[in-house]
């Protein structure tokens, strides 16, 4: 793992040098108007979007407590610092530290650490229905002439609706009969490569365990509101974020409909999140797509990049720093050891999870 996230990163670094470059006459970055348009912000609205931000992490929380709960019953705030801690992790060492947070949370609980990874890929389901779903009807609903390319954005939007109706299916699907699921998708994928329908096949048991959770359709809807809450504040923290920069006339006047368009965007871009390069490769991403999106000159698209990745990635930082500091643990070491555990977990162990509690 550390090997392919080593080769990854000096691909991403040689792409974007050779991509500054080939794009160095092009560049017309005035520094001047960039701390400008930082000094001109309006740093409550920017200040409301680290609230926003702040506030989600307590609804993670709550959202994986109770996920655990018919197996374990834990305070709700219990677990906050297993997702500060976590996510700092991410910032900072890259998505290769994506499995401290169950990782921590099975220390913390006494569950076994299978029990925690089958819990992540369901919360990682539900963030990703409660994106689609929030995406899709902003964008299906905002009025005519609100967006740029409406035609094909609306077209995404139905897309989004179709995928998480269909995503809500296959979620029923595996809860109902999971291992007949992931026996007939074994055996299709199989076709195909016998180690792909495995993994795909294991991945669905993996789920399945994971849904385990989900004992009631009180469960369910209410891990649903949590997931849509908190993606819902991290919207705000978005819109709030863009609307700050009110020296540039097309991000102070931002409608949710055009926001929602850069946060999906955005959200793609840091899917492979390299430790501190990812930082820069995002910035200039989401500034290139500001831009293109909306018209904003470079100097203001750059700054409001860069304050985007800041509200929502990285203002976590130095709390998580400091709670970890609290707890005598060391981030590098966290990453290192979640990363071994799952590596060791036999798959037998992931399908049929022995509970603890």
């Amino acid at each position: 793992m550390k090997k392919n996230q080593l080769i990854l990163g000096l691909l991403v670094l040689v792409g974007l040098a050779v991509l500054l470059y080939a794009g160095r006459d092009r560049i017309h970055l005035d520094f001047g108007v960039f701390r400008t348009q930082l000094a001109m912000a309006d740093w409550r609205k920017i200040g409301l979007g680290v609230a926003c931000i702040y506030i989600g992490y307590l609804f993670r929380a709550a959202r994986w407590a109770l996920l655990i709960k018919p197996h374990k019953k834990v305070p709700v705030l219990s677990l906050v610092g297993t997702q500060v801690i976590g996510f700092t992790a991410v910032a900072l060492i890259g998505r290769v530290a994506d499995l401290v947070r169950p990782y921590l949370v099975s220390k913390r609980t006494g569950l076994p650490l299978s029990s925690q990874v089958a819990v992540y890929i369901v919360e990682r389901l539900f963030d990703a229905g409660s994106v689609a779903l929030i995406f899709s009807t902003v964008i299906l609903l905002a009025p005519e002439g609100a967006l740029p390319h409406p035609e094909i954005v609306r077209k995404a939007g139905y897309w989004g609706l179709l995928l998480t109706i269909a995503g809500g299916l296959f979620l029923v699907a595996v809860r109902m009969a999971g291992g007949v699921v992931a026996t007939f998708m074994e055996d299709l994928f199989g076709l195909l490569s016998k180690n792909l329908g495995h993994a795909i096949g294991h991945k669905i048991r993996t789920f399945r365990a994971g849904l385990d959770t989900l004992r009631t359709a009180s469960d369910f809807l209410t891990t649903a509101i949590l997931s849509l809450v908190m993606w819902g504040l991290i919207a705000v923290a978005y819109l709030e974020t863009l609307q700050a920069f009110v020296a540039s006339p097309q991000l102070g006047s931002m409608t949710l409909a055009k926001c929602m368009l850069l946060m999906a965007f955005s959200g793609g871009a840091s899917l492979f999140q390299l430790p501190i390069l990812g930082w820069f490769t995002q910035t200039g991403l989401v500034a290139a797509a500001i831009a293109s999106f909306y018209g904003a000159g470079p100097e203001a698209s750059t700054a409001c990049a860069a304050t985007i990745l800041l509200v929502t990635f990285l203002a976590i930082i130095p709390v998580g720093l400091v709670w970890a500091r609290f707890e005598h643990v060391s981030l590098r070491k966290l990453a290192a050891e979640s990363g071994e555990a799952h590596e060791s977990l036999p798959e037998t162990k992931t399908e049929t999870p022995d509970w603890d509690g």
